[in-house]
């Protein structure tokens, strides 16, 4: 039997279709009528960065796999209540954090694991850089992990996914200047962790 629509395309891979060049908006309004077709490559087009985050915040690949299933699969139950004119990922990866949240809660721990995001290294980079790179990428996951979950939200939203800061607030459902306030309040924790617990990464912004 064929998986619905919606799993399908959580962990298939394939080129998008013209479907893919119509309207984002357009193609939200015929999938909150029922159309597959136009909702599949919606997920295609925001499933990176919805696993993303969802590991990012729960540091374990099957855990975010899941947590990106279940939030298309709500995202798809309350289509018809998304408000056209506001983006969509950031309302896709809202519903991404609450049910990561409630996961790593219900957990009881936190799942260390390295995030491509830190591994990101150039193609070009001899073994001795690229073992260096690695190593600060371990410790800053090791850094950020000392924060508190609220910190580390901001933090992943702004830096990890890049997400601008009007879209970080929508993330959230709080105001811009929230967004600002509590970044700069996160890093500044950050710099204390990393001066007190991680000498490499002292070491390297000192260099």
């Amino acid at each position: 039997m064929e998986p619905h629509p919606i799993k399908r395309c959580i962990t298939n891979e394939r080129n998008l279709s013209g479907e893919a060049q119509l309207e984002e908006s357009t193609l939200i309004r015929r999938a909150a009528n029922g159309d597959t077709t136009a909702w599949e490559p919606l997920m295609l087009a925001h499933q990176q960065a919805v696993f993303r985050l969802s590991y990012l915040l729960l540091g374990d690949p099957d855990d975010a796999e899941d947590v990106a299933q279940e939030t298309f699969l709500r995202a798809w139950k309350h289509l018809r209540r998304f408000d056209l004119t506001r983006p969509f990922r950031p309302w896709l990866l809202s519903i991404a954090s609450n049910l990561a949240s409630n996961r790593r809660r219900s957990a009881g721990r936190y799942l260390a694991a390295l995030t491509r995001a830190f591994r990101n290294e150039p193609a070009s980079a001899g073994i001795e850089e690229k073992s260096v790179q690695h190593m600060e990428g371990n410790e800053l996951w090791q850094a950020v992990k000392n924060l508190e979950f609220t910190d580390q939200q901001i933090i992943y939203l702004r830096y990890f996914l890049e997400l601008p800061v009007h879209e970080a607030a929508e993330v959230l459902q709080v105001a811009e200047g929230t967004v600002k306030s509590r970044l700069n309040r996160a890093l500044e924790k950050l710099r204390k962790i990393i001066q007190e617990g991680f000498p490499l990464l002292s070491e390297g912004r000192e260099a």
